[in-house]
């Protein structure tokens, strides 16, 4: 590779070009080759084989060629998402037209923008046509009390919400149907069509039967906290005797346990208390082994240690089924009603080929379209085969759940990874999802953080923005939908619309 000051001739930044881009295409080729079995859309060719030559691209270090291109009014690599060989080909062809060689003449705009307009179809694909004026979507999780307040329900369509959403780790079938008929009314009123997203609960491994030593409410630094394999033995009214020596908790999926080893992290109740394993054969009183852990980061007042927290286990690829045995039951239910699928704790391609098997299996006469959520850090590095196995079969798009997804990879790297992700799926031409906590001090409290503004206007990078439940849902969809509609004046993906100031 060339350094920064022989770029500076455009003969030695084209040549670097042009074998940037054989190696691109050759590389991209190889994996699109290997990807190419597993997809079943032939459609989705053009969109994989892209994918496949942004991840050869993004193997190099471009900086020193991109501020090269700067002066040539050419830094256009950086927003090479959508259309990798295309870009590089009107940047080679501009260089060749500067260095007095051939010029063949600039790509037309059609096969140019193919990328952005298969973004466009398979978004629209997955949550149906766009609102006027707005290319970003609204999801709306819906409440309980969904199932019986019409009025509620017609109020979020109508505010503008593409998107509701069912969260079936809550209530039971016959509140969802009830939640159904209530969108069918409301869609039929206001002639306005709404897609529905129904989320399977997943594995979710929380604290159960927590015990708390006498005179010891809170858990703080160096504390020591006993995980348990089995439930406590103790009986309630010895909550505080003097028998239990530290704190002690069981996990809701004990089997996940043998796979934690010496200093692992455990974090719980969302990072709030941070701990690592010190030992993986206490033996306690009662003669059963489980873990010690130990207190490494916590608030200094403490923390409450309280049961149905999460436990999260970053650093550990946890092997766990993403579908429990409640999720194939709801699925009997959700395959024949949801227009989409949320798919929780997904990891490895194995985990998408479990779920399509299992619709399979089932009969529906039209396929849901999948959303996998990505919460782990081993689903954040399998996610260009996640991709491949679930677009390459049915409509699909990808959740970035920050929440989960913040506590087990850190929250200082949540925001590179969340640029990644939102990169890699423009790549694919794959919709995203930007969830967890959007505007969330509004729509539970009536008023937004200016943070929370902020946050709002990043996501309209994404196809779509969810909200949760709360008792100003609904200002909160009016709000979103206005910062959505402003921003998109301005920005669309990475791209600045330079569109004119206003303000001076």
């Amino acid at each position: 590779m060339y350094s920064f000051q022989q770029l500076a001739s455009p003969q030695n930044l084209l040549s670097t070009l042009q074998e940037l881009r054989k190696q691109v295409q050759d590389e991209g080729q190889s994996a699109f080759n290997i990807w190419q079995p597993h997809i079943e859309r032939s459609d989705f060719f053009p969109s994989a084989l892209n994918l496949a030559c942004y991840l050869a691209f993004r193997h190099h270090d471009l900086r020193e060629i991109q501020l090269a291109l700067m002066p040539w009014g050419l830094s256009s690599l950086g927003r090479i998402e959508s259309r990798v060989l295309p870009n590089l080909d009107a940047v080679i062809a501009t260089l060749k037209s500067i260095c007095g060689q051939k010029y063949l003449g600039s790509p037309q705009l059609d096969s140019f923008f193919e990328g952005d307009h298969l973004l466009r179809l398979h978004t629209d694909e997955l949550f149906g046509p766009p609102p006027p004026k707005r290319r970003v979507r609204i999801m709306v999780t819906l409440p309980t009390e969904a199932a019986t307040n019409y009025s509620l329900v017609k109020e979020i369509i109508e505010r503008g919400a593409k998107c509701l959403r069912i969260n079936c780790a809550h209530d039971e079938p016959q509140v969802w149907q009830a939640m159904i008929d209530q969108i069918q009314k409301a869609e039929i009123e206001l002639a306005l069509s709404c897609k529905l997203m129904m989320d399977l609960g997943g594995p979710k491994i929380r604290t159960t039967d927590v015990l708390t030593p006498i005179a010891k409410e809170r858990v703080f630094r160096e504390d020591l906290i006993l995980l348990s394999r089995m439930q406590n033995k103790y009986e309630t009214t010895k909550l505080n005797s003097t028998e239990i020596k530290h704190f002690q908790i069981c996990c809701s999926a004990p089997e996940v346990l043998g796979q934690l080893t010496l200093n692992s992290p455990v974090l719980i109740d969302d990072g709030k208390i941070c701990t690592k394993v010190v030992s993986t054969d206490y033996l306690f009183p009662d003669g059963q082994t489980g873990l010690l852990l130990q207190v490494t980061n916590t608030r200094p007042k403490g923390v409450k240690l309280q049961s149905q927290k999460g436990l999260n286990f970053p650093n550990t690829t946890i092997c766990l089924s993403p579908l429990t045995v409640k999720d194939l039951s709801d699925l009997d239910f959700v395959a024949t009603h949801a227009d989409i699928i949320g798919y929780s704790f997904v990891q490895k391609t194995t985990d998408i080929q479990l779920l399509q098997q299992e619709l399979k299996r089932r009969n529906v006469k039209k396929m849901p379209a999948i959303v996998a959520k990505i919460e782990t850090a081993i689903a954040v590095s399998n996610l260009p085969e996640l991709i491949v196995h679930a677009a390459g079969k049915q409509s699909f798009g990808v959740m970035i759940a920050r929440g989960d997804l913040a506590v087990e990879i850190g929250y200082q790297r949540l925001t590179e990874i969340q640029e990644e992700i939102l990169w890699l799926c423009e790549a694919a031409h794959v919709p995203v999802i930007w969830a967890t906590q959007v505007l969330e001090s509004l729509v539970k409290n009536g008023a937004p953080s200016r943070s929370e503004m902020t946050d709002a206007a990043m996501a309209e990078r994404a196809e779509c923005v969810m909200l949760n439940k709360g008792p100003f849902l609904c200002e909160a969809i009016t709000i979103l939908n206005d910062v959505l509609g402003r921003m998109e004046e301005h920005q669309s993906k990475k791209t600045p619309q330079l569109r004119e100031l206003h303000s001076w």
